[in-house]
């Protein structure tokens, strides 16, 4: 189904777009309907052809309205529902500790995508793995230290008193 445009439509298009990319859609559109060879084309808007090729058949598909962009899903998950349930039990009942890391008590981003990478081969980026823990309902916060053994009474003094005096001499 081919759909025609009249130049007036794509330049009124042109100017009305409020993001780049689809004013870089439109002229797209726009140069190709002119008679520019895609490769021009992509060079003009510093895409590639394959993307320039992209945006026509969308025009040529949908017209106008096939140029808008839609949500980007992301690249496809690599890891298989079975191996990330295994990666959430093994983040959720043991610690890094227990699976062979240096660190003994806390999982950080860093330690999940060495795990990931030695027991299923796959490389993510933190971002990846950040996006992926919160998919699997497991949230990240930085761990806060606390002395469960403390004396309330040395500590008041220490930041009533001894802190203070402390600062004074520095």
């Amino acid at each position: 189904m081919e759909h025609s445009a009249s130049f007036q439509e794509i330049e009124i298009a042109m100017k009305q777009a409020k993001k780049r990319r689809m004013y870089e859609r439109y002229q797209t559109l726009y140069l190709y309907l002119q008679g520019t060879e895609v490769e021009q084309i992509a060079h003009t808007i510093n895409r590639s052809a394959k993307t320039v090729k992209g945006y026509i058949q969308a025009y040529e598909t949908g017209g106008l309205p096939g140029l808008q962009m839609n949500h980007s899903p992301g690249a496809p998950v690599r890891l298989t529902p079975e191996q990330q349930e295994k990666l959430k039990q093994t983040i959720v009942n043991s610690v890094p500790h227990d699976v062979g890391f240096t660190a003994r008590h806390n999982w950080t981003l860093e330690i999940i995508a060495a795990l990931i990478k030695r027991e299923f081969g796959v490389t993510y980026s933190l971002r990846g793995i950040s996006k992926m823990m919160h998919r699997q309902g497991l949230s990240y916060t930085k761990p806060t230290y606390t002395l469960a053994a403390a004396d309330e009474e040395k500590q008041r003094i220490f930041t009533e008193s001894t802190f203070p005096d402390l600062k004074k001499d520095i």
